[in-house]
C-alpha cells in the first residue's frame, strides 16, 4: 500500500524541540542550540519563505519569565529534521532563576510557519463555526461555552479577520513556592509526558482588583474565559496591542487543546490598561478544519459538473487494475488532483476459512480490511485526524467488508459522498449480491453513492425505490422521477425484436396521453412514467429506445451473461438506450427478477427467460405481494394460447391452483395498441373485473371479446 497524502501533524507547525546546548551571553539572557527532529514531510516550513517561521516558546517557559528571540533557523526536508538557535531572556527575577537551570535536554518550544495563504481573512469562515461541535460533543469555537460569546469581538483589519478577546479583572501573582519549584519544573521539560503548565498553576495567585498595567522588568499575567479552539491556528497580533507592550513568543495557540489560551504573557512599559488580546488565525490542513460539507459551496458547485468527476477519477494512479481511493474536502482539491494524492493497494484475497474457524477467519477478514485503499482514510476519520466532512473517490466501488468503517457513528457523518468508477474489479460494471445489500446501507445512514459511469459518461445516483429494498443507479436530473414513477416493463426474447416497436410506441403514447386526465394513483398527471428492462438486446432494446424516445425514464436491470465461462449462455450486450440501471451477476439471476417490481408489466414474444418471468408475475398476484394490475400479452392470439393454455387448464384439471384461478383475469392478450388501451382505460376507470373476486378466463387469459365489461363503458 503506498503512503497515505495526509499527516497526523499539523503542517504549520514542528514537534517540540530539546536544548542541545547553551551559553550564557550575559545574566539576563543565553544563546542555546535546539534540536527538532522527525518533523513531518507535510511541513510547510519546508517550502515557506523562511521569513514565516519562527520559534514558538513553551508556555510554561514564557510564564515564568522567559521570552524568546528567533536568531538562526537550518531546515533540511531530506533529514526532516530543524537546529535552531534561540536566544532566550529574562524578563523578571523569576525569569532570571529559570535560565540559570535550563539545560540541554529541556523542551522550550517549538516552530510555526505564518504561511500568508493560510491566514483567514473573512471573519465569517470563524464566526460560522460557533454554535457546532466535534464527533464528540465538543465546541469548535467558543469563548466560554459552545454557543460562543459577547467577549469575543471579530473584526477584519485590512487583510485579516481579527479576535478581540476580553481580559477578565485582575491579574495572576506568583507565591513564594515557585522559587523552590523550579529546579524540579527544569528537569520535567525532558520529560514530554508531564503537563508542566498546570503544574505551575498551583503556584499562581490571582489578584481580582489589581490593574492590568505592563511595568518595566516585570512579566504580566493576565487571562480570558477559556477558548476552545478546535479549526484554526491562533496567533497573538503584537502590533495591535498597546504602544509599548509586547507578548511573548509563546504566541501561538495550537488547535488540540481543548481550553487553551486563557493565560497570556506580556512585558515591556506601558501606562495604559489592557483590555484586550488580540488574535489573527491560520487555517490548518483541509481536512483538518472541522469544515461541514455544506459550507464548501466550491466543493458542491464542482461536484455538479460531470467532467470534473471524470477528470479526477483519471488521475488515479496505475496500473488501473489496481484499487486506489482518496478523501476530497475542497473544490480546488478535486480540481488538483494528482497520483500522489490517492492511497493505492494491491489486496490479496484468499477463501476464507469460513464459520467453523471463527478466531482464523476474523484475523483475514481484518487483515484484507486493513488493505483496502479506503482504510486508511476511514481509520483516520474514526481517529479523528481528519475531522472536516468530503467524499470518498474511489475506482472501485468500496468492499462490503468496509460496511463497519462507513456505517460506525464518527465516519458516516463525515463521508458525504461515495464516488466510483467501476463496481469490480473482477466483474468491471457488475455487482454483487453483498455490493446491493451494502448500497441499501449506505442510502439508510445517509451516505449517497454515485457511479461516474463510463458506458453513459453519465454521473448516476443510487436510488432506492420507496418500499423496496432495492433501488437503480440514475442520472441525476432523473432521481425524482424515479422515486415518484409508475414502472412499465418489457419481457421479451433478446435473439428477436419482431415488429413490436410500432404498437408499443402507440401504448406508450396512449398512455402519456391518457395520464393527463387519469386520477388513478398510478396514472396521473404529476406521476411520471418508467420503463424496466432486461438491459439486452432484441425486445428489451425496443423497450428502451421507445421510451427513451418518448421522454420516458428508460431502465434495466442487466445481468452478466458476457463475462462467464464453462457452459453455454447465450450472450447478452447492453443496449445504448438505458438511462437508469442495476447490474447483476450471473449467480443472482433469479433475485434480479424480483427486483423489477413493475406495475405495468408488457409481455412480448420469447423463450424460456420470459416464461420465468411470466411465471414470476402470476406468482406475485397469487401471493398478494403486489396489487392485482393487468398484464398485456401483447402479439397473435394463437402465440399465446400455444405458449399458455394448456398449462393452465392442467393446473386447473390436477387442482394444483385452487382457489388462484382467477388470477388469468390479470393477463389480457392484445395485438393492437388500440385494444390495450382500452384495457388500461378500463383499469384505470375502475370498471375492469380484475382481482380475486373477478371472472375465470378457460384460456389462462382473457381478450376483448370475453370481457365483462358493460358496452357503454368503452370509448
Amino acid at each position: 500500500m503506498t503512503q497515505i497524502p495526509f499527516s497526523p501533524y499539523y503542517d504549520l507547525t514542528t514537534p517540540d524541540g530539546v536544548i542541545t546546548a547553551c551559553r550564557y551571553v550575559d545574566e539576563t539572557t543565553i544563546l542555546a542550540e535546539v534540536e527538532i527532529t522527525n518533523i513531518p514531510e507535510q511541513y510547510i516550513g519546508f517550502i515557506s519563505d523562511k521569513k514565516h517561521t519562527f520559534f514558538n516558546l513553551k508556555s510554561t517557559v514564557a510564564q515564568l519569565g522567559v521570552d524568546a528571540r528567533t536568531e538562526e533557523i537550518l531546515l533540511s526536508k531530506d533529514l526532516r529534521s530543524a537546529e535552531v538557535k534561540v536566544s532566550l531572556f529574562a524578563v523578571d527575577d523569576i525569569g532570571k532563576a529559570l535560565l540559570h537551570h535550563l539545560q540541554p535536554g529541556s523542551q522550550v518550544g517549538k516552530l510555526f510557519t505564518k504561511e500568508p495563504e493560510r491566514r483567514v481573512r473573512d471573519p465569517y469562515y470563524l464566526t460560522r463555526m460557533f454554535g457546532r461541535s466535534d464527533q464528540d460533543g465538543r465546541p469548535l469555537l467558543s469563548l466560554g461555552g459552545l454557543h460562543g460569546s459577547d467577549e469575543l469581538a471579530l473584526e477584519k483589519r485590512e487583510d485579516r479577520a481579527v479576535a478581540f478577546l476580553r481580559l477578565q479583572k485582575g491579574r495572576f501573582h506568583y507565591d513564594d513556592s515557585i522559587r523552590g519549584f523550579i529546579p524540579t519544573l527544569t528537569k520535567a521539560l525532558s520529560d514530554e509526558s508531564i503537563r508542566t503548565r498546570k503544574l505551575i498553576h498551583f503556584s499562581q495567585v490571582w489578584h481580582e482588583n489589581e490593574a492590568r498595567i505592563v511595568q518595566e522588568n516585570a512579566l504580566l499575567l493576565v487571562r480570558t474565559i477559556p477558548l476552545h479552539i478546535r479549526t484554526v491556528f491562533a496567533h497573538v497580533v503584537d502590533e495591535l496591542l498597546p504602544k509599548g507592550v509586547k507578548h511573548t513568543a509563546a504566541s501561538v495557540l495550537q488547535p488540540d487543546t481543548f481550553a487553551s489560551g486563557d493565560v497570556y504573557e506580556l512585558y515591556g512599559k506601558s501606562t495604559q490598561e489592557l483590555e484586550h488580546i488580540p488574535l489573527e488565525f491560520y487555517t490548518l490542513e483541509p481536512y483538518r478544519e472541522h469544515v461541514f460539507f455544506e459550507d464548501r459551496d466550491q466543493l458542491q458547485n464542482v461536484l455538479e459538473k460531470k467532467d470534473s468527476i471524470f477528470t479526477a477519477l483519471k488521475t488515479a494512479p496505475k496500473p488501473e487494475n489496481y484499487k486506489c481511493a482518496t478523501f476530497v474536502v475542497k473544490g480546488t482539491q478535486l480540481l488538483s488532483l494528482t497520483a500522489n494524492d490517492w492511497c493505492i493497494s494491491e489486496p490479496t484475497f484468499s477463501e476464507f476459512p469460513g464459520f467453523a474457524h471463527k478466531t482464523r477467519q476474523a484475523l483475514l477478514v481484518e487483515g484484507y480490511i486493513k488493505q483496502q485503499p479506503s482504510y486508511p482514510f476511514l481509520k483516520a476519520i474514526e481517529d479523528e485526524v481528519i475531522t472536516s466532512q468530503g467524499i470518498l473517490l474511489c475506482r472501485y466501488f468500496p468492499s462490503p467488508m468496509m460496511k463497519r468503517y462507513l456505517l460506525s457513528e464518527h465516519v458516516h457523518r463525515n463521508v458525504k459522498g461515495i464516488y466510483f468508477e467501476w463496481a469490480s474489479r473482477g466483474n468491471g460494471e457488475f455487482f454483487s449480491h453483498e455490493d446491493r445489500s451494502f448500497l441499501n446501507d449506505l442510502a439508510k445512514f445517509g451516505i449517497p453513492v454515485f457511479w461516474a459511469d463510463q458506458r453513459t459518461q453519465k454521473i448516476l445516483q443510487y436510488v432506492p425505490k420507496p418500499g423496496k429494498d432495492s433501488g437503480m443507479f440514475v442520472p441525476l436530473e432523473h432521481v425524482q422521477s424515479f422515486v415518484t414513477a409508475t414502472t412499465i416493463g418489457i419481457y421479451g426474447s433478446h435473439l428477436v425484436e419482431g415488429s413490436f416497436e410500432g404498437i408499443l410506441s402507440e401504448i406508450l403514447q396512449g398512455l402519456l396521453e391518457l395520464k393527463t386526465y387519469c386520477s388513478h394513483p398510478l396514472l396521473n398527471p404529476s406521476t411520471p412514467l418508467a420503463m424496466v428492462t432486461g438491459g439486452g438486446p432484441g425486445v428489451m432494446s425496443v423497450g428502451n429506445k421507445v421510451a427513451k424516445e418518448l421522454g420516458i425514464l428508460s431502465c434495466a436491470n442487466i445481468v452478466d451473461f458476457v463475462s462467464q465461462k464453462g457452459e453455454y449462455v447465450s450472450e447478452q450486450e447492453i443496449n445504448p438506450y438505458v438511462d437508469a440501471k442495476m447490474t447483476f451477476r450471473l449467480d443472482k439471476l433469479v433475485e434480479r427478477q424480483a427486483e423489477f417490481h413493475l406495475d405495468l408489466p408488457i409481455f412480448l414474444t420469447g423463450g424460456i427467460g420470459t416464461d420465468f418471468e411470466y411465471a414470476l408475475e402470476e406468482v406475485r398476484r397469487k401471493v398478494g405481494s403486489c396489487q392485482s394490475t393487468p398484464i398485456l400479452l401483447v402479439g397473435p392470439l394463437e402465440y399465446w394460447r400455444e405458449k399458455i393454455t394448456s398449462r393452465f387448464q392442467n393446473n386447473v384439471k390436477n387442482g394444483t391452483i385452487a382457489g388462484a384461478e382467477w388470477v388469468s383475469n390479470c393477463f389480457y392478450a392484445v395485438d393492437t395498441a388500440e385494444k390495450a388501451l382500452q384495457v388500461y382505460r378500463a383499469f384505470f376507470q375502475g370498471r375492469l373485473p380484475i382481482g380475486k373476486n373477478g371472472t375465470v378466463y378457460e384460456e389462462g387469459f382473457c381478450t376483448l371479446e370475453k370481457m365483462e365489461i358493460l358496452s357503454d363503458g368503452w370509448e
